[in-house]
């Protein structure tokens, strides 16, 4: 259906194109966030608190211009719950 559209219309292929990849990308994030991000917890009866499982040198984020490998345990050890 759509390559006959763009057969009948070839100036609309780079609108497709654009747009289909737009979607695809947008997919792709949404999946990543939603399987990296330590704020999305899909287990909280093993898991309850999975931002406490980050190293202090663990980039989370996507993109970020810091050097996580260079930073220092600033942080106090947190106790497990049992």
């Amino acid at each position: 259906m759509v390559l006959a559209i763009i057969r009948k219309t070839p100036e609309i292929a780079p609108l497709i194109i654009i747009v289909g990849g737009a979607c695809v990308g947008a997919i792709g994030f949404t999946i990543r966030q939603a399987t990296k991000n330590p704020d999305a917890s899909w287990d909280r009866k093993n898991n309850p608190y999975p931002w406490q499982n980050i190293k202090p040198n663990e980039q989370v984020k996507l993109y970020s211009h810091s050097d996580y490998s260079k930073l220092e345990n600033t942080r106090p050890e947190v106790k497990k719950e049992d």
